[in-house]
């Protein structure tokens, strides 16, 4: 895993028409499918870093003088990365909104960007709390420990959900993202849509909340929670680690994390329309009775068309095998995350096998 790339990389679209994108430096790739070879960077999600790993090892494995870099920067910096060209890729956690998606075609050139799922996780809702490994929440109880109007674990409003749990008399320190985050814009997606009348803040990438204690990237608020006694964060569950976590209310039941329950809700939420046959975001359905709200999906980014055919298809067989069967396995086995469903991925492969020169 690579930190702050040093290259000055090249856009991947028009902006070099004739040129090698340093983006995938020295790449060159067999058009029949055979070994690809040469450097591919890409950064974004922090939440996809596990995942990322064992993507790039299986990849790699495959393509023995391939090299796949990934920056996990976080969901925001990654989409303004991509738009400033570089990196050849991007992962985030949230979907690019209009102007992103029109500044991408500045970059990419008149074919746009392709968007599609490649990482589904649920969001863990994690604490830091000596003894106790797990909680119930009701959505308004989780929104108000957010919003600073719970500040002590043995709140009544945790207390009736949790009558067998030993809850000290010990102050709520509440840690979130200090970097704009895909994960911290679901969280609070969730939050506006499961609890309203408690957390009526907009939902954006940002944390809205001064004074609260932060940290960078998936591994800063981890590292922050563990640190400190009586803390509570939200992050990709696949690096939540030693931590305890909240089993969160739906409809009568109260739902732990699982991949199961993550998959459930992605599968019964509509694609948002109008927004071009390249462009699969979701448009989450957060109030599926049974699953567990809080999840993100996670995209692979990259242009429909590249300068160079070595770019091209570097990007394609990578994203391939990120999308393929072999892959989702991977990142489940790695990460616990849920592999798309055939149907989604029957829909998504042939977007990234559209992938071009020109």
């Amino acid at each position: 895993m690579v930190g702050a790339l040093a290259l000055a990389l090249a856009a991947c679209g028009s902006d070099n028409p004739t040129g090698e994108s340093d983006s995938a430096a020295g790449a060159t790739a067999d058009p029949a499918g055979g070994q690809l070879s040469g450097t591919l960077n890409g950064g974004g999600a922090s939440s996809q870093e596990n995942a990322m790993n064992a993507w790039r090892a299986g990849f790699q494995g495959a393509h023995p003088d391939a090299t796949v870099n990934y920056d996990p920067v976080g969901s925001g910096s990654g989409r303004e990365g991509f738009l400033a060209g570089t990196y050849a890729f991007a992962g985030t956690d949230s979907a690019f909104d209009d102007e992103e998606l029109a500044a991408a075609d500045e970059v990419c050139g008149p074919d746009g960007l392709i968007q599609v799922p490649g990482y589904v996780s649920p969001i863990a809702v994690a604490f830091n709390l000596e003894g106790v490994e797990s909680l119930n929440m009701k959505p308004d109880t989780i929104a108000k420990v957010f919003a600073g109007e719970i500040t002590a674990w043995d709140d009544e409003a945790i207390a009736a959900d949790n009558p067998d749990a030993d809850l000290p008399d010990l102050p709520i320190t509440v840690v979130h993202r200090s970097d704009p985050s895909g994960t911290t814009e679901n969280f609070q997606d969730y939050l506006a849509a499961a609890a309203p009348d408690v957390w009526t803040y907009e939902v954006e990438d940002v944390w809205p909340i001064s004074g609260q204690e932060s940290g960078a990237q998936t591994s800063g608020v981890i590292q922050a929670a563990q640190n400190g006694e009586g803390t509570i964060t939200y992050a990709d569950a696949s690096q939540v680690a030693d931590l305890g976590s909240v089993a969160v209310g739906a409809g009568d039941e109260f739902v732990p994390y699982s991949p199961e329950a993550a998959a459930a809700v992605v599968a019964a939420s509509p694609r948002v329309e109008d927004q071009g046959q390249h462009n699969f975001a979701i448009e989450l359905d957060r109030e599926v009775a049974g699953t567990y709200p809080i999840v993100l999906v996670s995209y692979s980014v990259a242009c429909a068309t590249y300068d160079d055919q070595a770019t091209a298809d570097l990007v394609k067989g990578f994203l391939g095998y990120v999308l393929s069967e072999e892959g989702q396995t991977a990142a489940a086995e790695a990460a616990g995350s849920a592999p798309l469903d055939a149907e989604l991925r029957s829909q998504v492969l042939p977007v990234v096998e559209s992938i071009a020169a020109g």
